[in-house]
């Protein structure tokens, strides 16, 4: 568990900025933001870490849960309609 100077944990924090990129620029950061996210609310439940970060966790994991369907939409779209016009453009 990361612990700042003021004793609460800072995995709350990374998870949401992680959550942000994920959606803003970097959609491979959805899943790491979703798993940090989902760990610091076990963490809270298990009341190993504090319960001030929940709220970060918490917007972490769902931003993490739509840059990580973002991330596979695009890979879907890459693979499916991008692989196709490839081959539409080999044929004709």
């Amino acid at each position: 568990m990361n612990e700042t100077a003021a004793g609460k944990s800072s995995q709350p924090t990374v998870a949401l900025v992680l959550g942000i990129l994920s959606i803003l620029c970097c959609g491979l950061l959805g899943p790491i933001a979703w798993y940090m996210g989902a760990q610091e609310l076990k963490a809270i439940a298990a009341g190993t870490s504090s319960r001030e970060g929940e709220g970060l966790a918490r917007a972490g994991k769902i931003l993490g849960i739509v840059g990580t369907i973002l991330l596979a939409c695009c890979i879907l779209w890459v693979l499916f309609w991008g692989g196709l016009a490839v081959l539409q453009g080999l044929a004709g």
